[in-house]
Parts: structure tokens; C-alpha cells; sequence
């Protein structure tokens, strides 16, 4: 799958990719960092040479490393006080999402091909251990707050919840989901709860280790009003949370508008709040727990929007001074997102193509009984004065002309 320009936060440190390249910057005092230009993993050894898009990043739980991979298949661990490459890794596939542990000791990487690799941070030249597998592509990957558990989405309507000491014991499913899961999120001020989202247009609470669900909410329902988007099968592309307020931003894949959710955890449901619609094609959105919600968008003049709680309202807040600073260091490195303009990610394709294959039995069963009832009407003699047909023996008409 390609991958759009992706914004991450942590803390006040903020990370906007794009294409090959990452600036790093913080929403108090600047600092900009830059991916290295290096293509060899930690072993010396030339890799396997890709545009060198990054697929996927990730802050850890403090702040204190950032971590992401490419399309060249490495995983490129940062320490981020000050920022410092710790190692550049290889992995065994193009790898779809990666999160580190709650006690920031390990990422773990899932991948194309469906398997889940961790890989060490205390030692950051080790390389990766294979820690479990699906049948079918992972999606996203995620671990419960107390790291008891991981939790794994896949193509085939999957979240599986396995237990982090012994990846081979399942906990449980969570079932439901009538399309691929696209985002799983585990609810950090209450960690029983996991919100995922698929391409069934739903998003779904969960009481992950017994596989309940608890409430779905299906996206199409809310949309206000109709949009040229109203007919299309989407996905979520992020879901954020800003424990704040328990409020659930979710974007969902090349539809320009944020649903805004608030999490009732003792009614165990998601609340609908408020839709926040763009004019410009929105790339990814994360909440900054002292400010708001960040929102990056396809406009040069205006990449990052803030928007803010007032008066139970979200609203846009223009002028504030962390905008307008970290909008200046977007449009002075303009050039890193542009090539995102006109990438999706790629959750289109992922749809199963589904067949009739009932109907197309009964059409060719038609065909062939017309075929054998034509093939009869044409071998049969035509029928005799009392209805039968005339047998002729052979020889008969010899020895009537000899007598």
C-alpha cells in the first residue's frame, strides 16, 4: 500500500512525513530533524533498494524514541532528546504498522505477510524475533497498557488478542467486523476497552480479552450533509484519542470530514458529537493533550490546523502562535509532502471481490439443458400417420424391388 504524509505527537514533540523525508519539530521551541540518507542495514549489507517512502511511524509512550520503516525494508529506531539515529534494521517484508511496548523495551512490527516481529530498543543493533503470525495481511497491531497483551487486526475481519509472554496462546477474537479492520486502538485510561474501525463503514467498541462487543456505529448513518462521498465504501485511516475529554477523533481514508466521538466508558458506547468537514483532502489528524486537535491537510498555505473545545463545539483556532510557527516550517519544506498530494492509502484495493456464483450455475445449467434439448429435436425422424416414427430396417427396400 502507499502511504500519504502522516503527522505524529507526542508530549509537545510533533513529527510531520512525507514521502522519504520527516520534519521534526516541537509546538514550544523548534528543533527539526531530518531521515538519514544512509541504505545499509545493521550488518553492512546493501538492501534491497525501494523509493525509500516511509510506510508507517510511531512515538513511543514518553516521547523519548521514534521509530519507523520504508519501502527499502528498514526499521530506523530514533532517540528523540536530542535526536540521534540509534540503528538502522532490516525486515523481513514491507512492514504495515509498527508500536512500541508500554515499557518502551521493544517495537513490535507487523507486516505484509501477516507476521509480527519485535525488535529490541535497550539493544538497538539485535535483530528480529518472530513473535507470531496470521494467515492473511496484519493491518494494524497494538499492546494493552499493562503489555499483558497484543492485539492484532487483519485483513480477513480478524482483531486477535494474544498474550505478549506467549504469543501462541490466544486470549480471544473479536468478531464482527464484515470487511478488513483497518485501525485498532486500545483505550489508554481504560484499558479494557479497544475501538476499531474497518472497511464495513463501522466503528466498533470492544471489551477485548472476552471478545464482547459493546457497540457499533455505523459512519454512513452520520454523515450531514450527503456528500459525493455518501456512496463509497471508506475505512479509517487514524484513530486518535485525547483522554482530556474522552473524545475519539477518527479520519477516515479520502473522505474530507473528522468524526468526532466521546467515549461514555461506564454506558460502554461512543457518543456522535460533531463532524469537522475540509475543503482540501485531510492526510492525518492526532490530538496534543495540552492544546487540541491537530489536522494536516493538502493546502500549502495552510498545512496544520488547530482546532479547540469551546463551548462543546470544536472549533478552528487560526491564530495561534504553534500554528502559525510549525505551518512556517511546513511551507519552507513544502516539497516533502507534495508528492502525497495525489497518493491514497490504499484501502480500496483490499476489498474482496465477491461472485454470484449461485446465479451463474443456475444461468449455465439453462444453457446446457437448451443445448441437449436442441440436439434431441435434431437427430429425431419426423413422427408417422399414427403419431410414432417410421423404423426402417435395413435390406427392406431391396426386397420389396426383387418380388
Amino acid at each position: 500500500m502507499a502511504s500519504s504524509a502522516g503527522l505524529s505527537l507526542c508530549g509537545q514533540a510533533l513529527v510531520v512525513r512525507g514521502g522519504s523525508r520527516f520534519l521534526a519539530t516541537t509546538t514550544a521551541s523548534s528543533t527539526a530533524g531530518k531521515k538519514p540518507q544512509e541504505n545499509t542495514g545493521e550488518d553492512g549489507q546493501l538492501l534491497e533498494k525501494g523509493s525509500d517512502t516511509i510506510l508507517a511511524s510511531t512515538f513511543s509512550k514518553s516521547g523519548s524514541y521514534f521509530a519507523l520503516t520504508d519501502d527499502s525494508k528498514r526499521l530506523i529506531l530514533f532517540r528523540t532528546k536530542p535526536w540521534q539515529c540509534l540503528s538502522v534494521r532490516t525486515v523481513v517484508r514491507r512492514c504495515t504498522a509498527l508500536t512500541f511496548t508500554a515499557s518502551e523495551e521493544k517495537v513490535l512490527v507487523a507486516d505484509k505477510s501477516g507476521d509480527v516481529y519485535s525488535f529490541s530498543v535497550l539493544e538497538p543493533h539485535e535483530c528480529g524475533k518472530l513473535e507470531l503470525g496470521h494467515l492473511s495481511m496484519l493491518l494494524d497491531v497494538a499492546v494493552s497498557p499493562d503489555d499483558r497483551y497484543v492485539l492484532t487486526a487483519d485483513r480477513d475481519e480478524k482483531i486477535r488478542v494474544s498474550w505478549a509472554v506467549a504469543p501462541h496462546n490466544i486470549e480471544a477474537f473479536c468478531l464482527g467486523h464484515t470487511e478488513f479492520v483497518s485501525r485498532i486502538f486500545v483505550v489508554p485510561d481504560h484499558p479494557e476497552l479497544l475501538v476499531s474501525s474497518s472497511g464495513d463503514c463501522t466503528l466498533r467498541l470492544w471489551e477485548y480479552r472476552r471478545g464482547r462487543e459493546l457497540h457499533c456505529c455505523h459512519l454512513t448513518r452520520l454523515q450531514e450533509p450527503a456528500g459525493p462521498w455518501s456512496d463509497q465504501r471508506f475505512a479509517a485511516s487514524r484513530i486518535t484519542y485525547w483522554s482530556r475529554d474522552s473524545c475519539v477523533a477518527l479520519l477516515c481514508d479520502c473522505v474530507p470530514v473528522v468524526y468526532i466521538f466521546q467515549l461514555d466508558a461506564p454506558g460502554r458506547q461512543l457518543v456522535h458529537k460533531q463532524q469537522l468537514s475540509f475543503q482540501h483532502r485531510v492526510w492525518d489528524v492526532a490530538f496534543e493533550e495540552s492544546r487540541g486537535l491537530w489536522v494536516l491537510q493538502d493546502c500549502r498555505e495552510a498545512p496544520l490546523l488547530l482546532y479547540v473545545p469551546e463551548d462543546g463545539r470544536w472549533q478552528a483556532a487560526p491564530e495561534n502562535a504553534a500554528v502559525k510557527k510549525v505551518s512556517a516550517h511546513l511551507h519552507r519544506n513544502w516539497a516533502m509532502l507534495e508528492g502525497s498530494a495525489g497518493v491514497n492509502d490504499g484501502f480500496s484495493s483490499l476489498y474482496k471481490a465477491t461472485f454470484d456464483n449461485m446465479a451463474t450455475y443456475l444461468k449455465k445449467k439453462e444453457e446446457r439443458l437448451q443445448q441437449q434439448l436442441q440436439k434431441k429435436r435434431h437427430k429425431s425422424p419426423p413422427p408417422g400417420p399414427n403419431g410414432q416414427a417410421k423404423k426402417v430396417k435395413s435390406g427392406e427396400g431391396s426386397q420389396s424391388g426383387s418380388s
